[in-house]
């Protein structure tokens, strides 16, 4: 592969706007050999396959997991009991792709006087929504043209806050709010982030671009014209000195939460018409990051638009982008993919293309803009690859663009002797790794020892998984990974919370448990018989059972089929956990769950219009119908039908709207027409309110996948 120094040129250096790239020297970063462990060595264990829409995780000090659900879920996985419990449900704003985002757990986090958790979110505010009562308009759908009052409503935010973790539960009461970040809601997409500390203890806070990608025909969108929504032009944000989107930030939080600005971000506290959170600038939809904390690399990965092929119109096809950061800087969006590969500046009123943009020297001339007009150069990238198979690097293969910056790992040898190791090798001291949401895989990056990138190792290959979106190195040394499945925006059969152990060559593995019951609801007294059958062990060790039938944290049965009666109405998740007892390292264990709610039926949700397989062309209004069948009375104001814009294995919620019945505005997704990737998705909730014996509520949902004709 070709190796691509990062850019630093002598002119830049001279500036004081680069300096040169520094070594890694606090670990080896070994180059990839024939010495590397075999995917044998390595042990994929599950420890929650419910984790609900799955988008962010975070490692406890003493291995126990947090993970976040878009919905407004936080989860807690206990290594010891095995058990998964909800640690706080926050109420969030939720119309594209809005929702709660980003969990971290405070650098000095210890449990007694730091129990720091870190969560980015959009809270409910006064948006508008979808009123019911309207099924011929959807009000919580922002206009597309308009006045400035017309867009107003819609103006948002998503919000950094800290949050104290007590035992099992976060404190909702005891947030303290850091910053917001501006969101222009009630339109697609880009509003995620990502949190990260480096080794000093300065927060970075990724954010995206918010702004909707579909009418641009798959290339740059700067649509400047008058009357349209602002959210139509990236200008406003990635590229605007004075905003916080489209960036990463970089904060020091204070005691009370208050933060203060560490020196070296991209302009000095004071600077007019500029941010001084902004760390780097000229980012897309900066999904994942994470730092080294050993040398203060940043590692970033950017998505791309969605041309399938360049343009000299309008410029390069997509491209995703992964690099390491080690200074302050502009990465181009929506000018340039790289130094060499700009966009044409597009005039959306008269369809006409102008010039290609100056890379060297970005100009932000549009009316949005409330920063800066001349901007720094655009840095070099060390990955960009399209969908198509790659030039620079064909080891990257082809398919989806999905960028993901993963995490290098800090051998610590303590740790790998511990009792029960899943600490991973020293081979991989220092390595960070890359990973493709769309292509399901995991790669190694190598350095030498000027910075220069010179290899791509592929890391557990023989490991299946699907859609990882996020992964983090805990304290045992092992490689926590979530996955969002194949699947659009609700809980799919592939998501999962799981651990990659590394058990080495002729290891003892973790017992498979299965988790299964005859009923699963029904009124108290309701009697429950369990089963541990298909419950596997690699070595044949003799296994024990453990079942906790309430989620209290004791044991109620060590049998592997036992029965129980539950006598009071309630939602509960029984566990099963189970330990071999035989092999090098005795006493390793996993646990599965089944969910039983006694006193209210889960609801069953069902379209009786549309139907999987119809078809639509993109731009219809459709029309829908939902039937929602519960063992109470249903509230059609508590049904939801989102559209989502279905591409490739994900998708891209557009709009959502409230009632049984109703319509939705579908979109246009420019620069897709023809391609046979993509889906209409319709997806429907109903939360049931709980019944009136006790027993908390409940979801049930649907789904249908429509043709588009093309």
């Amino acid at each position: 592969m070709r190796n691509l120094p990062i850019l630093a040129t002598a002119a830049l250096m001279a500036a004081g706007l680069l300096t040169a790239p520094v070594p890694a020297a606090a670990h080896e970063n070994h180059p990839p050999d024939e010495t590397a462990p075999a995917d044998e060595a390595f042990q994929k264990v599950t420890l929650n396959d419910t984790p609900g829409e799955p988008i962010d995780l975070a490692v406890l000090p003493d291995s126990r997991v947090l993970h976040t659900t878009r919905n407004g879920e936080v989860w807690l996985n206990d290594p010891d009991s095995g058990l998964n419990t909800l640690a706080a449900r926050l109420d969030v704003y939720e119309h594209d792709e809005e929702g709660l985002q980003s969990i971290a757990v405070d650098p000095g986090f210890n449990g007694l006087t730091n129990r720091w958790v870190y969560l980015y979110y959009a809270p409910v505010l006064d948006t508008p929504v979808d009123n019911p009562d309207t099924p011929d308009v959807n009000e919580g759908d922002a206009p597309t043209t308009g006045e400035p009052a017309d867009f107003e409503p819609f103006e948002g935010v998503t919000r950094l806050s800290r949050f104290q973790l007590n035992g099992d539960t976060i404190d909702l009461d005891s947030e303290q709010q850091i910053l917001d970040v501006d969101a222009d809601r009630g339109v697609c997409c880009h509003v995620g982030g990502d949190i990260a500390f480096d080794g000093r203890g300065d927060l970075y806070l990724a954010t995206g671009d918010d702004t909707n990608p579909f009418e641009s025909g798959g290339y740059t969108p700067i649509d400047e014209r008058e009357g349209r929504n602002p959210a139509f032009d990236a200008q406003r944000t990635a590229a605007n000195t004075d905003d916080l989107r489209g960036k990463v930030l970089r904060i020091r939080v204070g005691r009370d939460g208050s933060y203060t600005i560490p020196r070296g971000n991209l302009f000095a506290p004071g600077t007019p018409q500029t941010r001084p959170e902004i760390y780097l600038m000229g980012l897309r939809n900066p999904f994942r990051i994470e730092i080294d904390r050993q040398t203060g690399d940043l590692f970033v990965g950017d998505y791309s638009p969605d041309a399938g092929e360049p343009d000299p119109e309008r410029g390069p096809q997509g491209h995703g982008k992964w690099f390491v950061a080690r200074d302050a800087g502009n990465h181009g969006w929506p000018y340039c993919v790289t130094p060499d590969l700009p966009y044409m500046d597009y005039d959306f009123a008269t369809e006409t293309s102008g010039e290609a943009f100056d890379c060297a020297a970005p100009v932000n001339e549009s009316p949005h803009n409330t920063g800066l007009t001349e901007l720094p150069p655009v840095e070099q990238p060390d990955v960009w690859y399209p969908g198509s198979p790659s030039e620079e690097f064909p080891e990257l293969g082809e398919g989806g663009v999905a960028p993901m910056a993963g995490p290098a790992y800090d051998y610590n040898p303590w740790t790998a002797i511990g009792r029960h190791p899943v600490a991973w090798p020293r081979e991989y001291d220092g390595v960070p790794l890359f990973y493709e949401w769309t292509r399901h895989y995991i790669k190694g990056f190598h350095f030498d020892e000027s910075g220069e990138l010179t290899d791509m190792e592929d890391v557990v290959p023989g490991i299946e998984f699907w859609g990882v979106i996020d992964m983090e190195f805990g304290p045992d040394g092992a490689l926590y990974v979530l996955e969002y499945g194949e699947g659009y925006f609700a809980e799919n059969d592939a998501a999962q919370l799981a651990r990659i152990d590394h058990i080495g060559s002729g290891g003892n593995h973790s017992p498979v448990p299965v988790a299964s019951a005859d009923v699963t609801s029904g009124d108290a007294p309701l009697t429950v018989s369990f089963s541990s059958e298909g419950t596997t062990d690699a070595e044949g060790d003799r296994l024990s059972y453990a079942w906790d039938f309430d989620s209290d944290g004791r044991v109620d049965s060590r049998e592997p089929n036992p029965q129980h009666t539950y006598e009071e109405n309630d939602l509960f998740q029984a566990s099963l956990q189970v330990t071999d007892h035989g092999g090098r390292h005795r006493g390793r264990s996993a646990s599965a769950e089944v969910e039983i709610s006694v006193g209210n039926d889960r609801p069953v949700v069902t379209f009786v219009t549309p139907q999987d397989g119809d078809e639509f062309a993109f731009g219809d209004e459709v029309a829908f119908e939902v039937e929602v069948t519960d063992d109470q009375p249903v509230d059609c104001a508590q049904v939801t039908v989102s559209y989502i814009l279905g591409h490739d294995t994900h998708g891209h919620p557009q709009s959502s709207a409230t009632g049984c019945s109703g319509t939705i505005q579908t979109s246009h997704p420019e620069g897709h027409e023809g391609e046979d990737n993509l889906a209409g998705v319709f997806n429907a909730s109903y939360t049931d309110p709980g019944s009136d014996v006790g027993t908390p509520p409940v979801t049930g949902r649907a789904e249908v996948v429509l043709t588009p004709t093309h």
